[in-house]
């Protein structure tokens, strides 16, 4: 029987992906760098940061915990733009793919750019996506529509946003972009278990607010 990925979000662009006992932490932030959030204290056998800056690469929150298992997770990834710039504006952007029993999923960073046509195909039919949506340092929640619809996700978990007490204030609420899908679920924990039968859709996770 195949091991489930179980998602965790943390806050903000922060999650921990856990494979048969195996976890890993993607883009932690830094104490006080996100308005409402709590300091990170997070234990984990790998850490992956998409970009330099201290809301997604605070890797003093992280012990490592040493593990004799494998990982199981392979894990590609390919560098794009954190603006509609180049990069001029706020530079690169790293969207990691963990595969794992089966199952892929897709952390993308702070994309601030449509991936080019190569990118796109490699994000096609991924089993989640996690994806930020509210706007003014990343893609917005109409950009993120157009690349859910193209890639065609079968889970798509928004992150990177404003709510109620968290979150940059420039930042669009989640709302914005779970308006523009017919089936979002809002769940009542922090945690997905994905697997061949987790149902499609948005899943809005809660956030671990002060």
């Amino acid at each position: 029987m195949s091991n489930p990925i179980t998602i965790t979000w943390n806050g903000h662009s922060c999650f921990t992906l856990e494979c048969g006992g195996y976890r890993v932490v993607l883009d932690p932030y830094k104490d006080g760098s996100v308005w409402g959030l709590p300091p990170l204290r997070l234990e984990a056998e790998a850490l992956y940061c998409s970009h330099q800056h201290s809301d997604h690469n605070y890797a003093q929150a992280v012990t490592l915990a040493s593990s004799s298992a494998p990982s199981p997770f392979e894990v590609t990834y390919f560098d794009t733009f954190h603006d509609d710039a180049d990069g001029k504006k706020r530079g690169p952007n790293r969207v990691h793919i963990f595969s794992a029993d089966g199952l892929r999923a897709a952390h993308l960073g702070d994309l601030g750019c449509m991936p080019d046509e190569e990118q796109l195909a490699t994000l096609k039919n991924l089993d989640c996506m996690l994806i930020p949506v509210g706007g003014f340092f990343t893609i917005n929640a109409k950009t993120a529509k157009v690349l859910v619809d193209i890639t065609n996700p079968r889970v798509i978990i928004p992150m990177h946003y404003s709510g109620k007490g968290f979150g940059f204030p420039v930042l669009a609420k989640v709302t914005e972009f779970a308006k523009l899908f017919g089936q979002v679920t809002y769940a009542d924990g922090g945690a997905l278990t994905l697997d061949a039968e987790t149902p499609g859709g948005v899943v809005v996770l809660k956030c671990p607010a002060k």
